[in-house]
């Protein structure tokens, strides 16, 4: 998209991404737009929003720029850009100070020579104003690099767990080694497959999130030392470091690969820099440091444990479920994990099944319980994660606890304490029914095929691990997810947050709904003195939308918490992509009085809501990027602050949204 006619001026290529890619991004791409042709740039512009990209860049555009703008609070891979002007930012600042941006991008260095955070992806702001912290944004960085590790490896735990899973219910016989599938039947073929798929898993969490931290350059090592986690035989350990290890060679990865990059080189070198020089040297001192420095530990941990178990293997079959339980659920498939269940394994050789009896009893804890808090609270979770909970709870009755993993791995503080002490519930009940299997294997498919002696205790056991580490887990991504949206301050706003959530219970979900209408417009009333006060307001305006109100209001705040959803102008946009919205909607108020919605900020008098479905239709986020791009104009807020009635400004919107749309205004 040019906006100038001369092709002598300037070309620049802009990116724009948030975080929720419905508002931010197009309204940073407008602003750049009408900057560029102020200024008599032209330009191009890349959205990358809920919607997908759209306006990619050709090898001949890129080739033709003189320089490139990043404003995007999300990773954005710049392999593609080398040797170009960079200048990378948040999206606020593309939005607020787009004149200074573009200017700037052209005087920028060339990105392989860049030695500062702007060529780091989850470190785009910190050129902004230096408000943020070095720590905050390394935090950051961290979390969406994890992010992505985590949203890789998820198809390789799906389709893996239910491979198996499948090959093991069809074609598996109990035998005191395991579940045996005969060699050459097809279920063992099935089986393999799994297998395959599995022992990639760690390797593309480690890999992607490199990339998250260092772009490209950091794949391959990512996943060769990904590789080396799992493969305890280079570190002496039976076990491998499973995907508590691959997070680690993940992040050491990512940013040893980023260090080097950093390093300035001669224009001769830096081609060859990025597919040689950055994967061998950082694949060689990772992976030196794990084995060397991170296996050896792990080993030692390893025999320290089997050592601890048999020496307990005499005392108090309550204890020893806590602990086998407890390891077993801690690491789901780690070296904890496959020590308790070699140590179970081991026993039922010495004529003692009631170690692996607690072990085959845990083991199914921890997916079965992630499939439960995420069927039991839809709305706390994504897309992903509800679709790995329903096959983490399928995997889970056939003993496959990796199927907890992406939770885990997403949700680490909050999920593995819960398995833990789910796992060790299980675990000592387990041994205080006097639960024993006679197979290394786990899980209720055991006791279905009868391998297991006292199957009434087992599932008791089970139950009741499986409620405890769902109730914990659930409380705590509870507490985590609704910290951010309450406050000292604001204790009176909740009370009148839950009762909207009470009173809206009981409607009846709305199947067809105009994206605006008179219902869902406000006009020079009085919504409260702040931003949370007023976000909670135009949710009760538009609560017959909303299946759950309260979680739209704590998704919005999260939003707001990490960036203001203030664009100038006297305009606010607090957004929300959540489960607890029923259909797409957008709300709009002008206020009576300005308020302050962020510090700094000039006061604002136009709020426009917006919520939408997880699973929003592509159409409605199209026309949500309009309104973006309109906000922006002079002419659209100026109609809107002149509006005399509710149907007027649902009729200026609608013409923004669409020229063709007429909304129900009643």
């Amino acid at each position: 998209m040019s906006t100038s006619d001369t092709s002598k001026s300037p070309l620049i290529l802009a990116i724009t991404a948030c975080p929720t890619g419905i508002a931010h991004t197009y309204m940073a791409a407008e602003n750049l737009e009408a900057a560029a042709a102020e200024l008599g740039y032209r330009i191009k512009i890349e959205t990358h929003g809920s919607i997908g990209v759209e306006g990619t860049f050709s090898s001949q555009d890129i080739e033709e720029a003189d320089a490139i703008v990043i404003g995007a609070d999300t990773v954005i891979a710049k392999d593609r850009f080398r040797g170009k002007r960079l200048a990378a930012t948040g999206v606020d600042e593309a939005i607020k100070h787009p004149k200074e941006l573009l200017t700037r991008a052209l005087s920028a260095a060339k990105w392989e020579e860049k030695t500062s955070s702007e060529s780091t992806p989850g470190n785009q702001r910190e050129e902004t104003s230096g408000s943020a912290s070095g720590i905050r944004a390394v935090g950051e960085t961290l979390y969406k690099a994890l992010m992505n590790g985590v949203s890789h490896m998820i198809p390789f735990v799906v389709t893996g767990g239910l491979l198996i899973a499948v090959a093991l219910s069809i074609g598996g016989t109990p035998t005191p080694e395991g579940l045996a599938i005969p060699e050459d039947s097809f279920w063992n073929t099935l089986n393999e497959l799994g297998g395959l798929a599995f022992s990639l898993m760690v390797p593309i969490l480690s890999g992607y999130i490199a990339v998250g931290i260092a772009d490209r350059p950091g794949l391959a090592p990512g996943l060769i030392t990904g590789l080396i986690a799992t493969t305890g035989s280079l570190y002496g350990s039976e076990a491998g470091a499973g995907f508590l290890g691959g997070i680690v060679t993940g992040v050491l990865s990512g940013y040893v690969a980023l260090g080097i990059k950093k390093i300035p080189v001669n224009r001769y070198i830096a081609p060859i820099w990025p597919i040689i020089v950055i994967p061998i040297f950082t694949t060689l001192i990772v992976g030196l440091i794990f084995i060397y420095l991170v296996g050896a530990p792990v080993a030692g941990a390893f025999e320290a444990m089997t050592e601890y178990l048999a020496e307990m293997e005499g005392s108090s079959v309550i204890v020893l479920g806590l602990v086998i339980g407890a390891m077993i659920a801690f690491d789901m498939g780690g070296p904890f994990n496959k020590t308790a269940f070699l140590f179970g394994g081991g026993m039922i050789a010495a004529g003692n099944a009631a170690p692996m009896g607690m072990a085959a009893t845990a083991i199914a804890v921890p997916p079965l319980a992630v499939g439960v808090a995420t069927l039991f609270r839809r709305s706390w979770f994504n897309k992903a994660e509800k679709d790995a909970g329903i096959a983490a709870f399928f995997m889970g009755f056939f003993g496959i606890t990796e199927g907890a993993i992406p939770l885990a791995a997403a949700r680490p503080l909050q999920v593995i304490p819960a398995n833990v002490i789910g796992g060790a519930v299980a675990g000592a009940l387990a041994g205080a029914f006097g639960v024993a299997d006679h197979v290394m294997h786990g899980g209720p498919i055991v006791a279905v095929l009868g391998a297991v002696d006292n199957v009434v205790g087992f599932f008791i056991a089970l139950l009741i691990g499986v409620v405890v580490c769902a109730s914990v887990m659930l409380l705590l991504i509870g507490l985590t997810h609704n910290r951010k949206a309450r406050s000292k301050d604001e204790s009176s706003g909740e009370q009148g947050a839950a009762g909207i959530a009470k009173e809206d219970a009981s409607q009846s979900t709305i199947q067809e709904e105009p994206l605006l209408s008179v219902d869902t417009v406000s006009l020079d009333q009085d919504l409260g003195t702040n931003r949370k006060e007023t976000i909670e307001s135009l949710v009760q305006l538009v609560s017959p939308r909303l299946s759950d109100p309260f979680v739209v209001i704590t998704t919005a705040l999260e939003r707001e918490a990490k960036h203001s959803t203030g664009v100038g102008h006297g305009v606010a946009i607090p957004h929300a992509r959540s489960a607890g919205v029923t259909v797409p909607t957008l709300a709009f108020a002008r206020l009576s009085e300005g308020i302050t919605w962020a510090e700094g900020e000039e006061p604002t008098t136009l709020v426009f809501l917006i919520a939408v479905p997880e699973d929003a239709g592509k159409q409605h986020l199209k026309l949500l990027s309009k309104l973006a791009r309109a906000i922006m104009k002079d002419d659209f807020r100026t109609r809107l602050q002149s509006a005399t009635s509710k149907q007027d400004a649902v009729d200026i919107i609608s013409s923004a949204l669409d020229p063709a749309t007429s909304p129900a205004s009643s």
